[in-house]
Order: structure tokens, then C-alpha cells, then sequence
């Protein structure tokens, strides 16, 4: 089954978007702390089971503990601050990553996903660089009928149906184990209008707005993640996180 893709971005338009947007924002950001993050809670549970760890695209808001973790980013900010806090921070493609196989016992990819073309071969590297039994943990949008302005100015190339999630995930030896509702999108459609013209027409300033006053507020507000077993029920669920592990030899195919 193929993903929903409301976009009609090719490869080169979506990575040039992509490094844009980002690499505006992480020159104005500062970088926040993992534990800071609503996801921490179930990256501390998982820690003592992972010393090798990777994160994909964390950009300046890794939810990996930075020092001793391997990061992937295609943006020279992030890249910059990520090193000098401890972390082994490369340049690359999460569509190619320059590991060995079975090398980590945990890799992360937070809104980095909806963002690449070729997402079976995102799946398909994951896989290969996890260990037998490892996690991968990662979030992407669902749902075609909510894409907005805000998924084509930010690089998104789909929104994912659930179904055909579950099924890519089963064909790349990942098996879901839990999921929950993650992320905010404002419901107000003139509100995203609003942010949408102040980011294509005065950058600078929204960037400033976002980093000094609704980054600090949308950390504030950020609410538990309740996990449920399996697929969380995503009718009007804007954004999913998922918690999966890499199948071992002979292991059960099915979801």
C-alpha cells in the first residue's frame, strides 16, 4: 500500500524546501533540552536498554540525551550546536545512512518522516541499522483530509492513512508495539493563514515570535502522552507517535 500524498513536490523541490525552512529556524533557535520534552518520560524508560542510540532530523529539539548519541541532520546549525554539546553529529540523508547494519539498539525520527519522497526506503534503512529486538520510535502526521498550507510551506510531501502505516511498518520487520496522539496544529484556519503570512513575508520576526513566545508556551502546555497498545484510534488525530521493534529471525510476521 502506498501513503497518502496530497503534495505533488518532487524529490529536488521538497529537499531544497526542507533545508529553507529549517535552516532559518535553527539559525535563530536555541537548543532545548531533551528532558524538557513530553516525550521523555518513555525515552528514560528506554535508555538503559539502548547505548547505542541514533536520532534522525532532531534539528535544535532532540529527544535523545546529546552526549554519546550519533544525530543525522541536514542543517549546518543544528549539526554545529549538536557537536558542541557532546553529540556525534553527521551531515546525511535519512534515505542512505552511513551506519553498518544492526548497529543501534534505538533510533528516533520526530517530524522528520512526511518530510522525504522515498519513505520506503527511510523504513527499509531504519531496519537495517537497528539491532535484533531494537526500538524505533518516531511520529508522523495522518490523514490526507487534514492537510493545510502549513504542510506544503513546511516540506511535507504526504500525510500517512493509518492502515497503510501499520502495513509499512510490517513490511520492513517493525512491529508496533504501542502508539499515542502527539503534536498540535492550530484547528483555525485564519490563525494558520495569520502564522503563514508572517513567515513567508516577514521571517525574521515570526521567527522571533515563534522561538521567544510559542515555543516557550507550547512546551508549557505539552500534555502526557497516553500510550495504548497497538494503533491508537486516530479519527480527527492530527499526529501519532509510535514506539515499534525490529522483528528478530523467525519471529512472527504479522502485525
Amino acid at each position: 500500500m502506498q501513503p497518502s500524498s496530497p503534495g505533488n513536490l518532487n524529490t529536488r523541490d521538497s529537499n531544497a524546501i526542507n533545508r529553507d525552512f529549517y535552516d532559518a529556524l535553527w539559525s535563530e533557535s536555541r537548543l532545548e533540552r531533551p528532558d524538557r520534552f513530553n516525550t521523555w518520560p518513555l525515552i528514560s524508560d528506554i535508555l538503559p536498554l539502548a547505548p547505542a542510540r541514533l536520532e534522525i532530523g532532531p534539528g535544535l529539539r532532540p529527544r535523545l540525551p546529546i552526549p554519546g548519541t550519533s544525530f543525522i541532520d541536514i542543517s549546518p546549525p543544528a549539526i554545529q550546536q549538536l557537536t558542541a554539546r557532546g553529540g556525534i553529529a553527521l551531515s546525511g540523508e535519512i534515505t542512505d545512512l552511513p551506519f553498518g547494519n544492526g548497529k543501534f539498539d534505538l533510533v528516533c525520527a520526530f517530524d522528520v518522516i512526511e518530510h522525504v519522497e522515498e519513505d520506503r526506503r527511510v523504513f527499509g534503512e531504519v531496519s537495517r541499522v537497528l539491532k535484533e529486538g531494537g526500538y524505533f520510535i518516531f511520529s508522523v502526521p495522518l490523514h490526507a483530509g487534514l492537510w493545510t498550507k502549513f504542510d506544503e510551506f513546511a516540506g511535507h510531501v504526504r500525510r500517512y492513512d493509518p492502515a497503510d502505516l501499520a502495513a509499512l511498518l510490517a513490511a520492513h520487520e517493525l512491529k508496533l508495539e504501542r502508539s499515542a496522539a502527539y503534536g498540535m496544529q492550530p484547528a483555525n484556519p485564519r490563525l494558520l493563514d495569520f502564522g503563514l503570512w508572517w513567515l513567508k513575508n516577514r521571517r525574521r520576526e515570526a521567527m522571533w515570535w515563534y522561538n521567544k513566545v510559542l515555543m516557550p508556551l507550547g512546551m508549557f502546555f505539552q500534555k502526557r502522552l497516553e500510550f495504548v497498545d497497538g494503533l491508537v484510534d486516530s479519527p480527527g488525530v492530527d499526529e501519532i507517535v509510535l514506539v515499534c521493534r525490529k522483528r528478530a529471525d523467525g519471529e512472527n510476521g504479522l502485525p
